[in-house]
């Protein structure tokens, strides 16, 4: 939840690619791609998708053919795809009952 956060995730994406993909038991997920301390990409899909951001269409070229396509209600799993097509990360079900998790340092003031 704390990659939700502008000020931490333009922190973290200061001098690389950072992507936070957020999701909930609505079901609802949450996709923001930030590069150099701005956000590039931002939208989630509770609703009909709103891409935001410095450039919410750099990744439209991968979006719409995963059916993700402004004003549309997003296809279940369709940013799950995103993530791999577009950032070429491997998403993958846990073996166990693990979760994945990082540890914050406090940002600088």
């Amino acid at each position: 939840m704390h990659g939700l956060d502008e000020r931490i995730l333009s922190h973290v994406s200061m001098d690389r690619e950072a992507v936070v993909l957020h999701s909930n038991e609505k079901p609802m997920h949450w996709f923001k791609y930030a590069v150099g301390g701005e956000i590039i990409v931002d939208f989630h899909t509770f609703q009909a998708i709103e891409p935001a951001g410095q450039d919410p269409a750099r990744l439209d070229g991968v979006m719409r053919p995963l059916g993700l396509i402004p004003g549309r209600v997003a296809p279940l799993h369709s940013v799950l795809a995103l993530v791999e097509a577009a950032l070429e990360i491997r998403l993958r079900q846990p073996d166990d009952d693990a979760r994945w998790s990082g540890r914050l340092l406090p940002l600088p003031d």
